[in-house]
């Protein structure tokens, strides 16, 4: 039965023996606080490299238009390629994975507001690249293009933030008119969404774009939404039939590496997360070696300590205190070390992740693309509370074993060990 008295002489033997104690603890806390600090540093990276994707459309291919490096049907190498309205209509109608498509018409152009100017992107594009980049509005913040600006050739125009920071100040921007090049266009809305490079962009109707800059309708870049690729050999098989199609439509060799182009977010993704899941397998396997080193330092000094007490359990076998109460007393011993010290290191490995997590927010609120590379370094409970589990088991069956033998030897000859 668990009494005061016990506890008292639990106590006692730990203050006795504070070298052995200490020594046991800090194998405990050890285990604990690494396997923390391996996970929650796996964790925070995967997390902080998520995060970072959060904010764009995984799902989105992207193409370009090169020149062509070898002869083909005829056709002489270093040709300049460029897309047409054919290759849309390609795209969809012979790659099933298509979900909507654009082209994109890019020009650098000054866009003047009253007295503010500024050099920037200007990208013609269709409705639908809103959705293929996950665009953000606020409340307040207008809209993005829809087919009625398509079919009007509307000169209408939607900007970044960043532009409208600079070119308004404090002014409202929306229903304003700015002048992109020689023409000017109204302000309908404003993306908020962060761009992690560049100075920000402005966005006006393909067809206006086509008007204006391209009256041969020719434009060198192709976006898309794509659906159904959900594994790396998916998007590697996309990737090929997409080729293989524009080496059709456009006329070039399939094997010219310098005739097209592809930028697949769907399949960076997944060979982002493949790498994360090999650290993190990494990591865990380093902080399981970690808790069995912890495993082996707690049984080697539980087997010492009842190695030193097999005298002091003869003698309390002489004076007549049972045998199952001398386990006990060593059994619970074993538990409270591993208990209170495997709570310190959850402690210090949950303070440590923290502290690091606070000063890479920090770092990321000082950055204006508000990036970070370890976020939330969290480690589920159940992982600290298992590792503790398996340390204070094995304490236990290190302590019992061989205070089991002790106890069953006679008085006297336990008395009789050195």
């Amino acid at each position: 039965m668990f009494t005061i008295n016990t506890i008292q002489e639990i106590i006692a033997s730990l203050k006795h023996n504070k070298l052995r104690t200490v020594l046991t603890g800090l194998s405990v806390s050890w285990g604990i606080f690494i396997l923390i600090v391996l996970l929650g540093a796996g964790n925070g990276l995967k997390n902080g490299v998520t995060s970072n994707f959060s904010d764009r459309a995984t799902n989105t291919v992207q193409m370009w238009s090169g020149m062509s490096s070898l002869p083909f049907q005829g056709l002489k190498s270093g040709r300049s390629l460029n897309f047409a309205e054919k290759q849309l209509t390609d795209v969809n109608d012979k790659l099933p994975e298509d979900d909507g498509q654009t082209g994109v018409i890019e020009k650098q152009s000054t866009v003047t507001y009253k007295s503010e100017y500024g050099s920037y992107r200007i990208l013609g594009v269709n409705p639908i690249y809103s959705q293929i980049f996950n665009m953000k509005f606020e409340a307040d913040g207008g809209r993005f293009l829809n087919d009625m600006d398509l079919k009007s050739i509307s000169k209408v125009i939607i900007l970044d933030k960043k532009v409208v920071d600079v070119l308004f100040k404090n002014e409202n921007a929306l229903g304003k008119y700015v002048q992109v090049g020689n023409v000017v266009f109204k302000v309908i809305g404003i993306n908020t969404k962060k761009q992690r490079w560049g100075d920000g962009t402005g966005y006006i109707p393909f067809t206006t774009a086509q008007l204006i800059y391209n009256p041969d309708r020719k434009f060198r870049s192709i976006a898309m939404r794509v659906k159904g690729l959900e594994t790396e050999q998916a998007n590697n098989t996309f990737n090929d039939n997409l080729k293989g199609t524009m080496a059709k439509s456009l006329r070039f060799d399939p094997n010219d590496t310098q005739a097209l182009w592809v930028r697949n977010s769907q399949r960076d993704y997944l060979e982002t997360m493949k790498i994360f899941g090999g650290i993190t397998l990494f990591v865990s396997i380093i902080g399981i070696f970690t808790l069995i080193a912890g495993i082996v330092g707690v049984s080697n000094i539980m087997l010492v300590s009842v190695k030193e007490r097999t005298r002091e359990i003869g003698i309390r076998k002489a004076i007549g205190a049972p045998p199952s109460t001398i386990l006990r007393s060593i059994i619970i011993e074993s538990i409270l070390i591993t208990t209170v010290f495997g709570y310190v290191g959850m402690l210090m490995g949950v303070g440590l992740t923290e502290i690091v997590n606070y000063i890479m927010v920090q770092s990321a609120a000082g950055n204006p693309e508000g990036m970070s590379v370890f976020k939330n370094p969290t480690v589920e409970l159940s992982y600290v509370f298992i590792s503790t589990g398996i340390l204070i088991v094995s304490g236990v069956i290190a302590g019992y074993m061989p205070a089991r033998r002790a106890v069953r030897i006679k008085p006297i000859e336990a008395m009789r060990e050195e």
